[in-house]
């Protein structure tokens, strides 16, 4: 971008440089935008009146204080009549004699966006072949000709040189054009500050990256326009640009938990080009991706082990129902009867480790949260001695979300039994759930109890720590934390000045709304294709059909207030419908994927951050969640 902005800079001066007039144009604010040479010349401009913002009422008071005008009486008064003047934007052309005797011709034009352009033309030979073929009209017939000849050839070379110009500035206003659509339409803020931190170009999109902020920042100092808490953050690295350093950092600002990346690279003119993006579902896609790659990990390390212990827990078992069975001595009874309780035990943390470790991933419905914790309660009370209170707190409204309700459920049903454990007979347990934007919606589940010891706060998501001694299998909390980085989640745990804390934060994902209206159905399997087009139509859906990415662009494209789109990942041709996603930008009605592919395929991973993906075989009941149909209501 800087080798553009020089090219097109030396391109410009270079051009203003070769016309004979001397030419300046000033913008709306009165400043100075370009000048070439001949109108530093012309008036004899020092350095500061011919730099880029330079004012325009100064320029004036330099010229009238040198007598170019003739005597003044009141400067001030005629230096304000000039910016008047300059600020109504009308076209002019004037000529006047200058102190020194010279002649010239004054024309001025307004430019679109504000601002214009004026060329200074010396006429005082013009002039004087004027006044000579009035007073020598007959005498110096032939050398009035001559002269005419030469004015028009002069008359010539100026109608060029404005046509040169006018070119000139036409390709500059297509290219700064072009320039700020290619910005405008980028997913993202493009900036540049100056050397004192004052934004001096912005693409208007700083409010799509730092919510509630301002767009329109142009010439405000960036400290302003972040707001105190977001301008701490970048500060240092933004001193580090400015000496020089290409820093690229990411951080979470604090209006709805975002994250944001931010990359400084300077200008080398003291300034510094600043670009801004919310990588917010990149990185949960990233996380889900990492938790997703550890568990096939595990499960390779422990497929195996699992196999070997469960064939000798079985033989252990198996041996000591025998022995059960047998006359035994006095007290023997009771130590087969605890070596079949420990067998037993070991059975059931296998069955816990090969859960944590299976290739079952989250299936994601239109999940009504209000029932989902209504719910809950009621299958946690019984299991709650009768001192111990438990309280939901439901501040999550009244949308649906896709979320897996049956492997959420569970983790908050884990973490109340690990808070009773807590608080022993009696004390308060509190369920609170509430969003974070349209970023996060986050559970937090706390307790009366003890808290967390310094050795639970470093291990207690560890596999196999625990604090329960032989009655805890320590993968309880694992299983949650499993659950929520395979959502692309966060999970913290802490001490509050009542007890323990689990924070929960899953990703904010609005479910569609199955209201009706035209769904496009994007498969190419015709036995597919009849099924999923009986399921939508039950729905209330109109169906529009299509086999491929192309085909389905188009149908977009033509045909208006399709309400969902429900497309197969693999299709006909090498477009999948991750690249369909892609080609529908952000305006597209909302998509749903589904897919036959294995959750280890790449494709399954980047179709799991395009869209909502449903993992099939599915039956009418999980679409119907998915699309949150009137059964779903009732």
């Amino acid at each position: 971008m800087r080798q553009t902005h020089a090219q097109r800079t030396t391109m410009v001066d270079a051009g203003l440089n070769l016309i004979a007039q001397a030419l300046s144009i000033y913008d709306s604010d009165l400043r100075l935008s370009a000048c070439n040479n001949r109108f530093r010349e012309m008036f004899n401009l020092p350095p500061e009146l011919v730099e880029e913002g330079a004012s325009f009422a100064a320029t004036i008071r330099f010229i009238a204080e040198q007598g170019d005008y003739g005597l003044i009486d009141d400067i001030d008064q005629f230096v304000q009549q000039r910016v008047d003047q300059a600020r109504a934007f009308v076209p002019h052309y004037v000529e006047r004699q200058r102190a020194n005797g010279q002649v010239i011709s004054i024309e001025g034009a307004p430019l679109p966006q504000g601002g214009w352009v004026t060329v200074y033309t010396d006429i005082t030979r013009t002039k004087r072949v004027e006044a000579l073929l009035r007073a020598r009209s007959e005498e110096l017939s032939d050398q009035v000709t001559g002269y005419t000849e030469e004015l028009s050839a002069t008359n010539r070379k100026l109608a060029a040189t404005i046509k040169t110009l006018e070119e000139t500035q036409r390709q500059l206003k297509q290219t700064e054009a072009r320039t700020r659509l290619t910005t405008e339409m980028m997913p993202a803020h493009i900036a540049h500050v100056d050397s004192e931190g004052h934004y001096t170009f912005t693409n208007g999109r700083l409010s799509r990256v730092f919510p509630g902020r301002p767009s329109d920042i142009l010439g405000q100092h960036i400290s302003d326009a972040l707001g105190p808490a977001a301008y701490a953050r970048i500060a240092p690295h933004l001193e580090a640009a400015y000496q020089g350093e290409n820093p690229v950092f990411e951080f979470t600002e604090d209006h709805d938990s975002r994250r944001l990346r931010v990359a400084f690279t300077p200008d080398h003119e003291g300034g510094v080009f600043i670009l801004s993006m919310d990588v917010t579902e990149e990185t949960q896609a990233r996380v889900a991706l990492q938790q997703s790659r550890k568990r096939e990990i595990a499960a390779q390390m422990t497929s195996g082990l699992a196999h070997d212990f469960s064939n000798l827990l079985t033989i252990i078992l198996g041996m000591q129902t025998k022995l059960s069975r047998s006359a035994l001595p006095e007290g023997a009874g009771e130590l087969v009867e605890a070596t079949l309780s420990a067998a037993r035990r070991g059975g059931r943390l296998l069955d816990r480790m090969a859960e944590m470790t299976s290739h079952r991933g989250l299936r994601p419905q239109a999940t009504n949260l209000h029932a989902l914790l209504d719910e809950m309660k009621i299958l946690a009370t019984p299991s709650l001695p009768q001192g111990i209170g438990l309280s939901v707190l439901d501040n999550t409204g009244d949308g649906r979300f896709l979320l897996d309700p049956g492997r959420l459920q569970d983790a908050l049903l884990n973490l109340i039994l690990n808070a009773r454990d807590a608080c022993g007979t009696s004390g308060q347990i509190t369920v609170a759930a509430h969003l974070v934007g349209q970023t996060w919606i986050e559970f937090c589940v706390g307790d009366t109890g003890s808290g967390f010891s310094r050795d639970a706060l470093e291990n207690a998501l560890n596999p196999f720590f625990t604090t329960k001694g032989q009655e805890g299998s320590g993968l309880g909390l694992s299983m949650v934390y499993d659950m929520v980085k395979s959502a692309g989640g966060d999970i913290r745990i802490g001490n509050t000045v009542s007890g323990a804390m689990v924070t929960l934060r899953l990703p904010y994902r609005a479910a569609p709304l199955a209201t009706g209206g035209i769904a496009l159905l994007v498969e190419d399997s015709d036995g597919l294709r009849a099924t999923y087009r009986q399921l939508l139509m039950d729905l209330g859906y109109s169906v529009l059909e299509a086999t491929s990415v192309d085909e389905a662009v188009a149908l977009v494209a033509d045909v208006e207030g399709i309400a969902l789109i429900l497309s197969d990942i693999k299709l006909e041709g090498e477009a999948t419908g991750v690249d369909f996603c892609t080609r529908l930008g952000s305006n597209a009605p909302p998509v749903v994927l589904m897919t036959s592919l294995p959750h280890t395929d790449p494709l399954y991973r980047a179709a799991l951050a395009a869209a909502p993906l449903l993992p099939k075989p599915f039956d009418s009941s999980h679409l119907m969640a998915l699309l949150q149909q009137k059964a779903d209501h009732a």
